[in-house]
């Protein structure tokens, strides 16, 4: 609905605030739910916003009425004139539109994540490995850098096609990356980017690898959905029953890195490569760590990200031992849990039982999300 808006009006913070307005007269008056709630919060909504319209026509004494509202339907018929026949996705064209030149990559992707997927601004913090009130004063100074913007969708899409394609990722990984709340995965919004991402591709119209690679990766990892969580508790990648993978999403992943195997290392290339060892592995224990671990090598010299360099770790401790993977560990600093999970894990696997118990301490303390910190407990009361 707020694509829809945005699409009508072009202008973000009249269809946030009419939409807004919308709902919390749905919430006062519904004593009896109407046959099509969202036509209903739609005119609500319209008509809200055509009272805003109305009134800053008054207060800067520029236009008649009649004369708003002709140029609001003429700016809603340009804009889909000017958004062309390839964007077909209402919620595309919204992150493309959220995809602003004016706002710096991380504060549109941020923003899309919060407006158009819904993702809990805590959340989004934990992603993008920041404070809350940091995360949550970016997204203000964000809406208001796009308050009132007349926005149109460029008739060339390819620069904003890297933003729109790390935001269907990060929507992606805030699915399988539990957050605040009892809900160990949300398979609903990992379906939604890999959507989004799909669309994207279609939208692009040519073949790269980074957008390949982006829909590879993501399937490969949702194929595993079904053997993540087991009567609502969490399942590691070791101990799924991967005759529950879904064969045919991985199939499709393997088609699409397959023209791409021989192509210069990038960021989604080589995580799909990375997911595809695990995926083409017909057992744990028959793994090829050694050829992951130089995945995230590469990947590590391209990003500098600290997650990665935690993944290496793990790795590393798969194919040469817990003490090789607690000293790749060694000097690094992250928020949230992972990382003393991380510790705890190898420092029981050597052995050191008192400094496993500090990090596991130090873990439950960090975790938000109730199924990871029952898993995490029950791993500390087992030493």
């Amino acid at each position: 609905m707020l694509a829809l808006l945005v699409a009508q009006y072009r202008r973000l913070d009249l269809a946030e605030d009419g939409l807004a307005d919308a709902f919390e007269a749905a919430a006062r008056t519904w004593h009896v739910v109407p046959d099509n709630p969202p036509a209903w919060l739609l005119t609500a909504a319209r008509r809200r916003i055509v009272d805003r319209l109305r009134s800053e026509a008054v207060a800067a004494r520029k236009l008649p009425l009649l004369a708003v509202e002709v140029a609001v339907q003429e700016e809603a018929q340009a804009f889909m004139a000017d958004a062309g026949e390839p964007v077909v996705d209402e919620r595309l064209r919204l992150v493309l539109l959220c995809a602003h030149p004016s706002l710096a990559p991380e504060s549109a992707a941020a923003l899309t994540l919060r407006l158009v997927i819904g993702v809990p601004t805590e959340d989004i913090a934990r992603l993008f490995l920041v404070p809350t009130p940091t995360m949550a004063a970016r997204l203000t100074r964000a809406r208001k850098k796009l308050a009132g913007e007349s926005f149109t969708v460029p008739a060339d899409l390819a620069p904003r096609l890297a933003v729109v394609g790390d935001v269907a990722y990060l929507a992606f990984t805030a699915g399988y990356a539990p957050g605040s709340g009892p809900d160990v995965v949300r398979t609903e919004l990992a379906g939604e980017a890999i959507r989004l991402a799909r669309v994207l591709r279609s939208v692009a119209g040519y073949d790269d690898v980074e957008l390949d690679a982006l829909l590879a990766l993501m399937l490969l990892q949702h194929s595993r959905r079904d053997a993540r969580v087991v009567d609502g508790r969490l399942v590691l990648l070791p101990d799924q029953d991967r005759r529950s993978w879904r064969t045919d999403e991985i199939t499709e992943a393997l088609a699409l890195l397959r023209p791409w195997t021989g192509a210069p290392a990038s960021p989604y290339l080589l995580q799909a490569l990375i997911a595809a060892e695990h995926a083409i592995a017909p057992t744990p224990s028959e793994t090829a760590w050694d050829r992951i671990v130089l995945r995230y090598a590469e990947l590590e010299s391209l990003t500098g990200s600290p997650v990665v360099r935690l993944n290496r770790a793990v790795a590393v401790a798969e194919a040469s031992g817990p003490a090789a993977g607690l000293a790749v560990l060694d000097g690094l600093a992250l928020p949230g849990h992972r990382l003393p999970a991380t510790r705890a894990e190898l420092l029981t696997r050597c052995g050191r039982l008192d400094e496993a118990r500090a990090s596991y301490d130090e873990a439950i303390g960090r975790c938000a999300n109730l199924a990871e910190r029952a898993y995490l407990i029950e791993r500390r009361a087992g030493l």
